[in-house]
């Protein structure tokens, strides 16, 4: 941002930050994004040292309206898959279900050093 991107340094730059609230996010680079899952949680995992990140299933309504206009080419797009890449660079300290939904809450901390 500014001249030359001098003003601000990047959003990598500026980190890692002690924790990263990541709400109704997911779905968005996942799904509307094609960024897959294994490149989501590596750039988080050079942000933070933890995460709350929210899991949104493909039955959920709003991943459901993302895909009503595209075909679905998202396979790997499901909790177990979720949790297996993040799993990667984070340690999984707890999960939480979002009441009245099959939605999940995650709280993870990272294994960078």
């Amino acid at each position: 941002i500014g001249w030359e991107n001098r003003e601000r340094k990047s959003l990598i730059d500026r980190g890692p930050v002690d924790i990263i609230l990541a709400l109704a996010l997911i779905h968005h680079l996942a799904i509307s994004n094609n960024i897959p899952l294994l490149k989501i949680a590596l750039l988080f995992s050079n942000l933070c040292k933890y995460l709350i990140i929210e899991f949104i299933p493909k039955d959920d309504s709003k991943v459901q309206f993302l895909l009503s206009s595209r075909e679905d080419i998202f396979t790997n797009y499901t909790r177990t898959n979720f949790e297996s890449e993040f799993n990667i660079y984070f340690s999984i300290l707890e999960t939480r279900p979002v009441l009245d939904s099959k939605r999940t809450i995650y709280l993870m901390k990272s294994n960078n050093p």
